[in-house]
This record gives structure tokens, C-alpha cells and sequence, in this order.
């Protein structure tokens, strides 16, 4: 079926009138699945995603992806975190969205930024007040959820690496060597006890600013696809992205005062060198099956290799067995 075929399709699985569809657009963001804005004659706007054929190259934790953004909607909407609801029953064929208002973060006045930074500070922190049913990815993409998070953040990272060695991904640092410094601090995994909502990609493209006659505001928390139940420090990359988020004071202002300071102890550092790691590893590899395009690739590369090698080293160093040494 052809784009607008589909549109009506999904508006009659969600019980909506497909003959109300009065306009639908690209739009832009997505790396993965293909995002439309449809627009009803009554002016309701919603969110298609609809993702691509089997066929299409993938690594590995990407299958089933809308249920993960699925659960993390309901999840988000119940935490009383503004994001996009569900519409109808999701499926692996599409999922269908209400819009959420405004344009994603950009660059804004210091006298706006550091509001808003503690708005999303409280957002993030009731996120990670919700409590899930084990540990690891929803869609069950790399199996079902996992009683401990050891088991289920080992799993993650074993299936990137496994991805990088089957694409024969780029990387400053061999595949192998990777992998054994990374085990070094895996014991830290064991101090997260508690199963905790994570959305992963909270970089500011996926934060959408509401400009209000009161001033700009936080209009949703979108992109969830990526929503992972596991220690709630993973969300602190993607939400300070080639950055530190021991930095951003206001956020972590806006943070303490719905779940209490972060103490970036041993334990934390550590486990944040390795999330660190993750989500840098995740940028290089899907290089490869996404093929972006020269530019693109080089950008990634830039950015992302130097996050990597440097979170490997802050890992060999806490463990004593730094990157390299062949130890």
C-alpha cells in the first residue's frame, strides 16, 4: 500500500475515521523507523511510525522496536511525564501516536536554558521513579527480561559487539579489546537491584520545547523506541551527550528535587564509564547498516570515537588494567 493508504489504515485500526485524513507529512529525526504527522479535518494532529522491512539491515536490539516506545508512553503518561499516548493497540507494524507540541531543543538563551534544564531534571526523575518487571529491553528483542541486570546489560553489550564483528564495524579500539576491558567492571552492575525506567535517548533532539504565552516549557519526551527497564545512570549519557552530566547543575538540581542528589561514587563512575561506552559503541556500529552517507559516517566517527576511547580508559583505570596493556 502506498503512504496514504497506510495512514487510513491505521486510523481505522485505532477507530478513527480514515476518511478525516485531511494531510500527512515526513517527518524528519528518525534514524530507523519511517515518522509521519497526520493531520485530521478537525484539526487533530497524531504520529505514525512505521518501520522498515525485515530485510532491511539492523542491529540486533532494534527488532520489535515500537513496543518498546509503546510501553514507554503508557509508562510516561502514568508517571505524569508529558509524551506522546498511544492510539489504538500497537503492533510491529506501526504505532500510532497523539503529537506532542513544540520543536526539538536547540539553542536556547542561558536565561531559558537553565529552567528548563531543572523542568527536565523533575521529568527524568519521576521516569525513574516507575518500576518494571525485570531487567532489559521490552520488545524482547535480545530475549525475555532478565532477573538481574548483570545478565541483562551483559546481554546488551555482548549483542552490539557481536553487531560490530558482523558488519565489521569502525572502531578506535579492536573488538576484542573492548569486550575485555568492559568486563573488567561488570561486578558494578550489581549494585542495581531495582529494575527502573530508562528512556536511553534523551539527546535534545528528542526533547520537544513548547513556546507558551508564559514563557517556553517542556512539550514532550518523544523517541522512546529505545526504552530499556534497568539502572536508572543510563539515561544520564544521552542527556549530556559528548558531554558530562555531572556538569549540568541545573539538571541535577531539578533531579534532586523529586528523587534526591545522584552520589557518583566508585560504583556509579564506573557504571557510567560503561553506559558511556554503550551508547558510543551503538553511534559507530549502526554507521554500517544505516549508511548515512560519507559525511554522516565521518561527523559519527569524530564525535564518537574519542567519547568511546575515553570511557574505556576512565574504565581500565578505575579497574587497574588500562585499555591497551594486553593485561
Amino acid at each position: 500500500m502506498d503512504s496514504w493508504e497506510r495512514a487510513r489504515w491505521a486510523l481505522e485500526r485505532a477507530g478513527l475515521s480514515s476518511g478525516s485524513l485531511a494531510e500527512r507529512r515526513a517527518l524528519s529525526g528518525g534514524t530507523y523507523n519511517a515518522v509521519e504527522e497526520l493531520r485530521l479535518a478537525d484539526g487533530s494532529r497524531y504520529v505514525l511510525k512505521v518501520p522498515p522491512p525485515d530485510t532491511v539491515p539492523a542491529l540486533a536490539y532494534e527488532r520489535r522496536l515500537l513496543l518498546s516506545e509503546a510501553e514507554f508512553c503508557r509508562q510516561a503518561v502514568g508517571a505524569g511525564v508529558p509524551a506522546p499516548r498511544t492510539v489504538g493497540e500497537p503492533g510491529d507494524g506501526h504505532l500510532l501516536m497523539t503529537y506532542c507540541p513544540g520543536e526539538p531543543w536547540g539553542d536556547l538563551p542561558d536565561g531559558e536554558r537553565g529552567p528548563l534544564r531543572q523542568e527536565l531534571g523533575r521529568m527524568v526523575a519521576r521516569l525513574h521513579a516507575v518500576v518494571g518487571p525485570g531487567f532489559g529491553y521490552p520488545s524482547g528483542a535480545l530475549g525475555p527480561l532478565a532477573p538481574d541486570w548483570r545478565t541483562a546489560f551483559t546481554g546488551m553489550y555482548d549483542a552490539v559487539l557481536d553487531d560490530a564483528r558482523r558488519y565489521r564495524a569502525w572502531l578506535p579500539r579492536p573488538v576484542d579489546e573492548v569486550a575485555r576491558v568492559a568486563r573488567t567492571v561488570f561486578d558494578a552492575l550489581d549494585d542495581v537491584t531495582v529494575p527502573r525506567l530508562v528512556h536511553f535517548d534523551l539527546w535534545q533532539g528528542n526533547i520537544l520545547v513548547e513556546r507558551t504565552k508564559a514563557g517556553p516549557r517542556i512539550g514532550g519526551l518523544i523517541d522512546g523506541e529505545r526504552m530499556l527497564w534497568g539502572d536508572p545512570l543510563a539515561d544520564f549519557v544521552s542527556l549530556a551527550l559528548l558531554g558530562d552530566i555531572r556538569r549540568d547543575e541545573d539538571f541535577l538540581a531539578g533531579y534532586q528535587e523529586v528523587r534526591g542528589g545522584v552520589e557518583f561514587d566508585e560504583s556509579a563512575r564506573r557504571r557510567l564509564a560503561l553506559y558511556r561506552s554503550y551508547l558510543y559503541l551503538i553511534m559507530l556500529v549502526e554507521t554500517v547498516p544505516r549508511a548515512p552517507g560519507d559525511e554522516k559516517v565521518a561527523w559519527v566517527r569524530e564525535a564518537g570515537a574519542p567519547q568511546l576511547t575515553d570511557a574505556l580508559d576512565e574504565i581500565g583505570r578505575s579497574a587497574g588494567t588500562p585499555a591497551g596493556s594486553g593485561a
